[in-house]
């Protein structure tokens, strides 16, 4: 739930930020908005994908 909150929390503040911003400005961490944008949407889908709970439990 932490990565998810952090990663919402970092793509509103990027898609605040971005408005006046093209996709090759610098952005956080030394890479472009585009870059940062791409990468958040790929957390994102990661998140998304996840195995619940109980799949992560060791059998037994």
């Amino acid at each position: 739930m932490k990565a998810i909150r952090l990663s919402l929390t970092t793509a509103a503040l990027l898609t605040a930020g971005a408005c006046s911003q093209s996709d090759t400005a610098p952005g956080p961490g030394g890479v472009t908005v585009g870059e940062a944008r791409a990468l958040d949407e790929a957390a994102a889908m990661l998140d998304e994908r996840r195995p619940p709970e109980q799949a992560l439990q060791p059998s037994k």
